[in-house]
């Protein structure tokens, strides 16, 4: 109705202007024409305002309709939406009360369980009562039978549970120890090779280093020379590095090789006294003591070989024992070691009624092979035995020299004479820097670790210290307990003592039976 109002308002309106407008032009041109004009406007305007009138209410009731048709749709929507969800909310219900019932179920269930629970909970401490007096009981009963307590059983238990594991642990020791032998070989050159670099500052300050005097400061001057051909031409005669430092009215002379420093040492001395230093004289100076030294070298040589009484021995074998003079091994001159060696193989071989010369001819020759050790590679003990058998010793000898260290087995008498020779000149208290003292202490000491081991008898400390053999009761070690023993005595040296190098430790089971037959 509203709509149709407006629509008629308007209309009116609008005829109203064009009935304005008509009415001016009436007035202003002829009135009378215009009326007719005005009427049949105003007519079709009515008949225009007609048809908007019926088009605005036929256009109403289309929104009208189209709006009840959009709330129709609304509601039917809003309706299956409730309809689904009253069918979920009746699921759910159905749901929940089928749980509740399963709750119930199980409560009841638990609620059984419980009381059989607390039924068996009686019955199992019933039993336990019955079974700790049945324990008691059975132990009371092992107590009468064995003769002791319970401690006491307990503790023979773990003994022998402590032995079983000790024997077991022993047994893996063994094994990971044989596995390590086959790698010692690279690691052992590593340690070697190590303990070089450490020491090897030490060794070049005591060993390898002489020392020259000088008069004055202004002599280093003319060693050196001019643009330092003099020292060049004395390193290149002797095969020495000449140090020349702020070490006052002091030369230092660095090699390896003894001769060669002792060699340098002496010419410098003599160009020293001389005055003369300039290269043709360094290099006849040089000439001259190299001589000297060959002909000192073989004294010393034909010396050893004249106060042993030793005979047909080969001229290159001479020159390489006056050689050992200049050779030291363990701050020990192996010079005065290997006469030292020889005259002890030729007591020993006096006792044994062995041949005597032999003895001591394999004892001087034993350390041979140090004499070029630091030319040839090798242990001195292959290259003292191929040294001999190419200047035509005999096999016995040979052998003898080989296995003085155990590069391989001693086979004969005399093997034997020169390994014992060799430790006993080595091992004396004093050959190598060792105090008297500290010796007997450790002596001592060895054989009072080893005899406060349970199941020992004996043990002596042989080889200067450097081995201890111990003898054990054979009714109290058996033969797998030997080994847990020599690992826990050797363990128990490493802890106390300090000693250089190493030490065996040998242990010694032995059973007797012993019967008279009346």
């Amino acid at each position: 109705m509203n709509i149709n109002i407006i629509i008629i308002i308007v209309s009116v309106v609008i005829a109203l202007c064009f009935g304005f407008v008509l009415a001016r032009i009436i007035q202003r041109k002829k009135i009378g024409e215009y009326e007719k004009i005005g009427k049949k406007i105003l007519e079709d305007a009515k008949k225009e305002a007609d048809v908007l009138t019926r088009e605005a209410s036929i256009q109403a009731k289309d929104v009208a309709l189209q709006a009840k048709n959009e709330l129709e749709q609304e509601i039917k929507s809003r309706r299956l939406e409730l309809q689904n969800s009253e069918r979920r909310l009746v699921q759910k219900e159905s749901s929940l009360d089928k749980k509740t019932e399963q709750i119930e179920k199980k409560e009841e269930e638990l609620a059984k369980r419980e009381k059989e629970v607390s039924s068996r909970q009686s019955y199992f401490d019933t039993r336990i009562k019955e079974q700790d007096a049945l324990i008691k009981e059975g132990k009371a009963r092992l107590e009468k039978i064995s003769g002791m307590t319970a401690e006491e059983a307990k503790k023979t238990l773990m003994q022998a549970m402590e032995n079983e594991a000790k024997y077991e642990a022993l047994k893996i020791c063994k094994k990971i120890e044989e596995e390590a032998r086959e790698k010692a070989d690279r690691e052992a050159k590593k340690i070697i090779a190590l303990a070089i670099q450490r020491y090897a500052g030490d060794y070049v300050g005591e060993d390898t280093v002489s020392t020259v005097p000088l008069p004055n400061e202004e002599m280093k001057g003319r060693i050196i020379g001019r643009e330092g051909r003099n020292i060049r031409a004395l390193e290149a005669a002797t095969g020495v590095d000449i140090i020349i430092d702020d070490t006052p009215e002091a030369v230092i002379l660095s090699c390896f090789n003894p001769i060669r420093r002792e060699v340098a040492k002496i010419a410098i001395s003599r160009l020293i006294s001389d005055g003369r230093i300039h290269p043709a004289r360094i290099e006849e100076i040089v000439s001259k003591v190299a001589e000297e030294m060959e002909d000192r070298i073989k004294e010393a040589g034909e010396q050893a070989v004249f106060d042993l009484g030793v005979h047909n021995v080969h001229p290159e074998i001479v020159k390489l024992l006056g050689r050992l003079t200049f050779r030291s091994s363990y701050a020990q001159n192996v010079y005065q070691h290997s006469l030292e060696v020889a005259f002890i193989c030729g007591v020993i071989a006096s006792e044994l009624r062995v041949n005597v010369k032999e003895a001591k001819r394999a004892g001087l020759l034993h350390d041979i092979g140090k004499a070029v050790d630091h030319e040839i590679e090798g242990s001195h003990a292959s290259i003292g035995a191929d040294l001999a058998r190419k200047y035509g010793e005999n096999e016995t000898i040979v052998h003898a020299i080989m296995s003085h260290h155990e590069d391989v087995e001693p086979t004969g008498i005399l093997d034997v004479i020169v390994q014992a020779a060799d430790a006993l000149s080595g091992a004396r208290p004093g050959a190598r820097r060792e105090m008297l003292e500290s010796y007997i202490k450790r002596l001592e000491e060895l054989e009072r670790i080893a005899n406060n081991f349970p199941g020992v008898d004996k043990s002596y400390a042989i080889q200067a210290g450097r081995e201890i053999r111990i003898v054990v009761n054979s009714e109290k070690i058996n033969d797998d307990n030997i080994y847990l023993l020599s690992r826990d005595i050797a363990k128990k040296i490493e802890s106390d003592l300090s000693y250089p190098g190493q030490i065996k430790i040998v242990v010694i089971r032995e059973t007797r039976a012993i019967e008279y037959a009346k």
